[in-house]
C-alpha cells in the first residue's frame, strides 16, 4: 500500500534525499540533520525507491525499508515516503518533474553525496535535473576530488554557489548547486549488506 504523500505549502524549500535504504542506517539520518541546517530546508522527504536503475540486483522489498526507515528516521521536518511508487517514476528527472507539477509554488533541491554527482553525468536526463532543480551536494571521506573533477561540476562549474551561500540554495533559480564539506558518517548500507546485517 502506497503512502499518503507529504503536505508542503507554497514557499516552501523541501530537500529530497533519494536512495534505495537498503538498508537504511545512521549515516543516512546524519546527512538529512546536516541538510536541514547547511541547505536552508522547511523540510526533508526521504524518497525510498523500488529500485535503481544504476544497480543490477534489486533490493529488499520497499515495505521493509519503509519500515526500517521510519524506525531509524525520527525528526519533526523529515518525512520517509515511497511516493515514487504512487507517482509511477522510475527515473531522478521524471519524479522531479511529477513533484514539480504536484506541488507547484514548493521549492525543491536534490540532495546527494559526492559519489553520486562523480557519476551523475550517467543519469537519465542529468542536464534536465541540473537545469531544473537546485542540488545540494554533501561530501564523504574520499569523494571530494572526484566530486570537483567529474563532468557535470564542469559543465555546470558557473552555477556553482559557494558553501557560505548554501543556506539560500534552494530560493535560487536552477541551475545552481552547492557542495558543502561534512564531517560525514562512515555507514555504508553495502557495508551492513556484506556483513549480513540486513536480509
Amino acid at each position: 500500500m502506497v503512502s499518503a504523500f507529504p503536505h508542503a505549502r507554497s514557499g516552501q524549500i523541501v530537500g529530497l534525499l533519494g536512495g534505495s535504504f537498503d538498508p537504511p542506517h545512521a549515516g543516512h539520518v546524519h546527512i538529512s540533520r546536516a541538510a536541514l541546517k547547511r541547505f536552508g530546508l522547511d523540510q526533508l522527504w526521504w524518497l525510498v525507491s523500488p529500485g535503481n536503475p544504476l544497480k543490477a540486483n534489486g533490493p529488499a522489498p520497499i515495505a521493509e525499508r519503509m519500515r526500517a526507515a521510519r524506525a531509524i528516521m525520527q525528526h519533526p521536518r523529515v518525512t520517509v515516503t515511497d511516493l515514487e511508487v504512487g507517482l509511477g517514476t522510475r527515473y531522478t528527472a521524471q519524479t522531479i518533474a511529477a513533484l514539480q507539477q504536484r506541488y507547484p509554488g514548493v521549492r525543491f533541491v536534490w540532495l546527494m553525496g559526492a559519489d553520486n554527482l562523480a557519476q551523475f553525468h550517467r543519469w537519465q536526463d542529468w542536464r534536465w535535473i541540473m537545469d531544473n532543480v537546485a542540488i545540494g551536494v554533501m561530501a564523504r571521506p574520499g569523494d571530494r576530488i572526484s566530486a570537483r573533477l567529474s563532468l557535470a561540476a564542469k559543465v555546470y562549474a558557473k552555477a556553482r554557489v559557494s558553501g557560505r551561500a548554501a543556506h539560500v540554495l534552494g530560493q535560487m533559480e536552477a541551475p545552481a548547486w552547492s557542495f558543502v564539506n561534512l564531517p560525514m558518517s562512515d555507514h555504508s548500507s553495502t557495508a551492513i549488506r556484506a556483513r549480513g546485517e540486513w536480509s
